[in-house]
């Protein structure tokens, strides 16, 4: 791990911090880019708009590049949620059409699906077992009435990574629609949507991203943009939004009629420091760094007598670790852990501890040590 890196963080100075599934700490490039952000306005207003457009711009460029995708299939939202319900929203349902998905999601991934239900579209669940979902079982909930297929590529609750090359691939297949919730891997591991037939992803950056909250990325491929129509709609939705009064609802191409308004450029900003630290630093070494940390962690755990869930192979595995143990509760354990700071976080039954790239294997060493055995 870069010392430099890591100094880069100042949390590191007074908690060992291992909670970024829930919502992370800022880095001081993303808190600069957006102080800096907040003083020109503060100073010029908006005499500078053109930069801040430029920039959005660069950081779109950016993000596509993370992911292996075009610029203009990359739209800025609000959060997870709203970006998933632009694509819930905006499919052309007919009373009789599914949604397979699992049981143990994140509620954003649940809640703009299973309001479909007054529209006739039913919710299919595949189980969890010990923190896993079968992507067998999961796929054999499709039928010619499938639509859509959505899954979290990191399951919040157990770390669980699930296999999106293989379900991308089912989906192509048969023109089901591959939606996927990428929130607790985007930052930490390298995504590949045109490798793995991603059709539309959604990620807030507040966690693995490493940014602020109040910004997000929503991904749509060409592939299916046309099934796809924007339900909140405004100036910036079209071509030539400058020409106020010319009322033209022209589309902008791709992902970028979904921003139908002003953005969160302060975001924006924030979003671009922390994905330009990523590519800097090389998302392959980033995701090698964390599976190694997390591997050191799971060993450390089941040594002092901790169950672990989820993976059971290195390709199922991410940066989460979740636990239990058979004489303290998980927020007993929380609680230890943060009288001596060290943040983790309680989740669903389980110990949740969620390192990043500029973590240590001393910082690591630091949670073993403080939990009981």
């Amino acid at each position: 791990m870069n010392e430099t890196i890591r100094a880069l963080f100042p949390v590191t100075q007074q908690y060992v911090y291992l909670n970024h599934s829930a919502v992370c700490p800022l880095s001081i490039p993303v808190r600069n880019a957006m102080a800096g952000l907040v003083d020109d306005l503060t100073e010029n207003g908006a005499v500078h708009y053109e930069a801040w457009i430029a920039t959005t711009e660069t950081v779109r460029a950016d993000a596509a590049r993370r992911v292996n995708a075009r610029p203009y299939e990359i739209a800025f939202r609000r959060n997870t949620s709203s970006a998933i319900s632009t694509i819930a929203n905006g499919i052309d349902w007919r009373a009789g059409d599914n949604v397979v998905t699992c049981n143990i999601e994140f509620p954003a991934n649940i809640y703009p699906w299973m309001r479909l239900a007054n529209r006739g579209v039913a919710l299919r669940m595949a189980s969890e077992r010990n923190g896993r979902i079968d992507a067998g079982e999961l796929l054999e909930l499709a039928d010619e009435r499938t639509r859509v297929i959505t899954v979290s590529w990191v399951q919040f609750s157990s770390g669980y990574r699930i296999d999106l090359a293989r379900i991308g691939r089912f989906c192509r297949d048969r023109d089901i629609i591959f939606v996927v919730d990428t929130i607790q891997g985007l930052g930490g591991l390298q995504l590949d949507v045109e490798g793995c037939s991603v059709d539309a992803f959604a990620a807030d950056a507040h966690k693995y991203l490493l940014g602020p909250e109040g910004i997000a990325l929503l991904y749509v491929s060409d592939r299916v943009l046309q099934r796809i129509n924007p339900t909140d709609v405004g100036w910036m939705s079209v071509n030539h939004a400058t020409n106020y009064i010319d009322y033209d609802l022209a589309y902008r191409d791709g992902a970028l009629r979904f921003e139908c308004g002003t953005l969160n450029t302060v975001g924006i900003y924030g979003l671009g420091a922390a994905i330009r630290l990523f590519l800097d630093s090389g998302p392959s070494t980033i995701e090698d760094y964390l599976l190694g940390l997390r591997c050191y962690l799971a060993s450390g755990l089941e040594a002092c007598g901790y169950k672990v869930y989820g993976p059971q192979s290195p390709a199922e595995c991410s940066a989460v670790v979740t636990c239990t143990h058979d004489r303290y509760a998980p927020f007993e354990l929380y609680s230890r852990l943060k009288s001596k700071g060290i943040i983790t976080a309680p989740r669903v039954g389980r110990l949740r501890i969620s390192p990043h790239f500029y973590n240590t294997r001393q910082d690591i060493d630091l949670l073993l040590e403080a939990l009981p055995s």
